[in-house]
């Protein structure tokens, strides 16, 4: 889960030095409507896009989805992080289309407010928007994920862009990086990876931590951890390693010389290099196991 703690530490370090990987990025923007550069995969194809309206069982759920243009792709959920469905996730969700894959960025607070739930530009950090985060964040558990994650590749799955006889991938983003692990144990015949990008909660002291879970999946998975959320719990890296281990599951821990929050181009600690480098792990493991 995203909370202050991961704004304290250090963080004007990593601020400064987000601030000089933007500028080497191209002056990239914060504000509402800006058009995120990201870098294009060699060959890639060409994509469609479209705001789309997902029925599940708690309502109707609003969400992004961009595939290739033309032939199938596999299906892979992206989960955004705790600001939720907005212009940075829909350029990277048209990103990895472009290599091939059919994807689908939910607004995971469809059952109290459609996106955008901040105005374009709000920052985490600022007290305000916390006050109007941290309550949505509280509402999810681990039923609306596997409600939602089944909702959701139930209607990929109905979709001419999406390749059924391949395995589905999910994403998760800080708060929603637990939910690779639950999406792959509640649909373990479905869900072939998972991918967490400084992700919170994966090994608690809880009776249904995410890491319990492993043995039920049947994905490969990449958990990309941030510095300082390793320096604050040292250990949980460890236990998520020795419970993969133990369900002999095929799984990459590692922790990033970044911040938490450095992977989506719109973070105050947006890291262009451990960003890119964590895609493409990310690209590297969905190669392999949703093939």
């Amino acid at each position: 889960m995203c909370d202050q703690d991961h704004y304290d530490d250090d963080l004007q370090e990593y601020k400064e030095r987000a601030a000089l990987s933007r500028r080497e990025f191209g002056a990239l923007g914060l504000g509402a409507g800006m058009a995120f550069v990201l870098q294009r995969p060699a060959n890639a194809v060409a994509v469609t896009e479209s705001e789309v309206k997902i029925k599940t069982p708690d309502g109707t759920c609003d969400a992004s989805f961009a595939a290739p243009a033309s032939g199938r792709g596999a299906a892979v959920i992206m989960f955004p992080d705790i600001v939720g469905l907005r212009p940075a996730f829909r350029q990277m969700g048209k990103r990895l289309a472009e290599s091939g894959y059919a994807v689908l960025v939910p607004n995971p607070f469809y059952r109290t407010k459609a996106a955008p739930v901040v105005p374009d530009g709000s920052k985490f950090s600022d007290p305000e928007v916390r006050k109007q985060l941290m309550p949505l964040a509280g509402s999810l558990n681990a039923t609306t994920v596997v409600t939602d994650v089944t909702a959701f590749l139930g209607w990929l799955d109905t979709q001419k862009s999406v390749d059924t006889g391949k395995r589905a991938g999910i994403m998760g983003y800080c708060m929603s990086g637990s939910y690779t692990i639950r999406g792959a144990a509640a649909l373990p015949n479905r869900v072939g990876a998972g991918a967490s990008f400084h992700g919170g909660g994966l090994a608690t002291k809880d009776a249904n931590s995410p890491h319990l879970l492993l043995p039920q999946t049947r994905a490969s998975f990449l958990f990309a951890i941030a510095d300082n959320d390793d320096k604050r719990d040292p250990e949980s890296k460890n236990i998520l390693r020795q419970a993969a281990d133990a369900a002999k599951k095929d799984a990459e821990i590692e922790v990033y010389p970044a911040a938490h929050g450095w992977c989506p181009p719109d973070s105050e600690v947006y890291d262009k290099v451990q960003a890119e480098k964590a895609w493409s792990r990310m690209l590297a493991i969905f190669g392999r196991a949703l093939a």
